[in-house]
């Protein structure tokens, strides 16, 4: 490792997490952010190139850190969007508004029209089917959203029940900059996995580190993937000095255990996006896996997964709804022990921390999930709740 840096103080660390929290600051939306972050730059700059490989953008009208992962996850993408062609007609869009200038003003016609040449979808887009619209306008909402064009008259929602609606738009400053700039051309790359790697061979050295913490900043949870995983030999070994650097950098504190690894905040920050979050299916999930770490013997693994089949996790799920589910949401206590259990494994899924094998149909629940429990206080005020603790 470097020699160690300057402590961050407070404001720098706030700076740094608007940078990994947003997309970009632009000036014009949130002006004390981009001062704030201006004037840490130098610092910011050397932190984030030495320990993330990561580029930091300062642009007059706006400052973006492109984030790029080691391993591309779900969550990461655009959650409006649904299907395929929503981000295949979001790029038509992008490339539509890279061919005007700033300032300049086009009807939604013009898009649509220039969008269906360039898509390059298995069958052509077709504006009168429903489902199409639908598409263009989850894509068109979020570029938008992101800043890219501005509306100046009209109802993008009106076009998605007719077709002939029209809308003025204006191509804004930050359009031609969302997308990455590549040093080869993009045709030249045949996979997501080849752009990847692309991005590694800037780096000459000190690779293991940048993917570590890459992977420690954007995942809930580092997981040992294989008896010789280099990463996690990695975290282990090191673990003192990655904690000691993250704790004078940043608010988190680094666990790690024999399986898994972790950052950790003492206190709620309302600047993170934090796992567990604030929906009823968390408290469901928290209940779930303490149930699992006192009462359920399975085996476990080398690796710290347990297996169970599919029907016997819905049937654990009507155990702890039996147990806990008098303090669920409405919603979580009027439906199936089977939804609920669906819903549970979809968000243990995006925390990284379980995965339903396609082949077998068996649910994998990783070691990560062992620091997710929650039990509600001996004074809840049930006979079941009070069956967990003794």
């Amino acid at each position: 490792m470097n020699e160690r840096e300057e402590r961050f103080d407070e404001l720098t660390e706030e700076a740094l997490a608007i940078l990994f929290e947003q997309f970009w600051v632009l000036r014009a939306d949130e002006p004390q952010a981009y001062k704030l972050i201006r004037e840490r730059e130098h610092k910011l700059k050397r932190y984030i190139s030495d320990k993330f490989g990561f580029d930091l953008i300062i642009h007059q009208h706006f400052i973006k850190l492109e984030k790029i992962p080691v391993e591309p996850k779900s969550w990461m993408g655009i959650q409006s969007f649904s299907e395929p062609m929503d981000y295949a007609i979001f790029c038509s869009a992008l490339a539509f508004t890279e061919q005007r200038s700033v300032d300049e003003q086009f009807l939604l016609s013009d898009l649509v029209e220039s969008i269906q040449e360039m898509y390059q979808g298995e069958f052509p887009l077709d504006w009168t089917n429903y489902q199409h619209r639908r598409s263009l306008v989850r894509a068109l909402k979020e570029v938008v959203r992101l800043k890219l064009i501005k509306t100046i008259d009209g109802s993008l929602e009106l076009f998605q029940s007719n077709e002939e609606e029209e809308v003025l738009y204006e191509v804004s400053i930050y359009g031609r900059y969302f997308l990455r700039s590549f040093a080869e051309e993009l045709y030249r790359f045949h996979s997501m996995e080849e752009l990847l790697e692309s991005d590694w061979q800037r780096h000459s050295d000190d690779l293991r580190r940048k993917r570590v913490y890459r992977k420690l900043m954007f995942s809930p949870v580092v997981h040992r993937e294989s008896a010789e995983d280099p990463d996690f030999a990695y975290i282990r070994n090191f673990r003192n000095r990655l904690r000691e650097d993250l704790e004078e950098h940043t608010p988190f504190r680094l666990e790690v255990f024999k399986n898994a690894a972790f950052l950790t905040l003492a206190e709620r920050k309302k600047r993170y996006t934090l796992l567990p979050d604030q929906r009823g299916i968390s408290d469901a999930a928290l209940h779930t896996m303490a149930h699992i770490r006192k009462h359920v013997n399975l085996e476990v693994t080398e690796l710290g997964t347990i297996r169970l089949p599919r029907s016997s996790f819905e049937s654990l799920i009507a155990e702890v709804k039996e147990i806990y589910g008098r303090g669920w949401s409405k919603q979580h206590r009027e439906e199936s022990a089977g939804e609920t259990a669906k819903k549970i494994l979809e968000l243990w899924r995006d925390w990284e921390i379980a995965e339903e094998e396609p082949d077998s149909g068996m649910v994998v629940v990783k070691p990560g999930a062992a620091r997710m429990i929650g039990h509600y206080p001996k004074d809840f005020g049930t006979e079941k709740s009070e069956q967990l603790e003794r």
